[in-house]
């Protein structure tokens, strides 16, 4: 199944609308948060910067942007008109905050117009993600930084034993809601290709346990995806979704993926 993040703007109004509600969901998660703050205490900040986050969803990120001390205003962009409407009137309040509906890939902003540019669980959802980094750079001021915070799909698992069902479920949900779960693992060179320097990357770890979290959508929408495929019936979806349930309610549940993040700067000078 493709990516459904990946032509967003196509989905059902009633899929983007769920979808922004998981997003919301896991922007509650003290264990995500702390994420995000890790990654962002490594950015260097300076001045007063105006940012760009691309891939913005619901708006989370910028609503955190906006509270950074070093940060004078904050745009954020996304295919998807609901989670545009969703994310404006959660940063109602926020004067300095605004958002746009746009393709990361094809930005609507001028050369060289901000200080730095964000992708927070973007870039693995993107077809082609060498346009999309190729524009962060174009938009950014010599000296300006990216920030690129993703998940190592490939490291995703609620299994307890190898022949764990919900395990199933995980795959599937990957298969259906990430373009490419692998692409953490090349990310400092497709970021060096496109221009930035002094690329470093910093390991974070997500454990679920003992009880369900965010990952718990994982099980529902994977059962979903399967039975949409033909490979169980809606029965065996149920039993599966129940399964979860019953081990996070247990307090027998499992959940672990690795995230990454990436901090790397445009250059000052163009390289000879």
């Amino acid at each position: 199944m493709p990516d459904v993040y990946a032509t967003i703007a196509q989905a059902d109004r009633a899929i983007q609308e769920r979808l922004a509600d998981v997003i919301e969901l896991r922007a509650t998660d003290p264990r995500y948060r702390a994420m995000v703050t890790a990654y962002l205490a490594a950015v260097p900040w300076k001045g007063s910067s105006r940012v760009l986050e691309i891939g913005c969803g619901t708006g989370f990120i910028c609503r955190t942007l906006a509270r950074q001390t070093h940060v004078a205003s904050v745009v954020g962009v996304d295919p998807s008109p609901v989670f545009i409407d969703r994310a404006r009137s959660l940063a109602s309040d926020l004067a300095h905050v605004s958002f746009e509906c746009a393709d990361g890939r094809s930005l609507p902003h001028r050369q060289e117009s901000f200080d730095g540019v964000v992708l927070n669980t973007t870039l693995s959802h993107v077809p082609q993600p060498q346009l999309l980094v190729g524009e962060a750079h174009r938009v950014l001021r010599p000296g300006g930084w990216l920030a690129i915070f993703d998940g190592d799909y490939a490291t995703a698992t609620v299994a307890r034993n190898p022949t764990d069902p919900l395990q199933a479920c995980v795959e599937a949900f990957l298969s259906g809601f990430v373009h490419d779960p692998w692409l953490m693992r090349r990310l400092p060179q497709l970021v060096e290709a496109m221009g930035f320097a002094d690329a470093s990357m910093q390991g974070h770890g997500y454990v679920e346990a003992p009880q369900a979290g965010y990952m718990l959508t994982w099980i529902e929408r994977g059962a979903d995806a399967l039975v949409a495929a033909g490979c169980i019936d809606a029965s065996t979806a149920d039993a599966l979704k129940a399964e979860g349930r019953r081990r996070s309610g247990a307090r027998e549940w499992f959940g672990h993926i690795a995230f990454a993040s990436l901090i790397g700067t445009k250059p000052s000078e163009p390289a000879l």
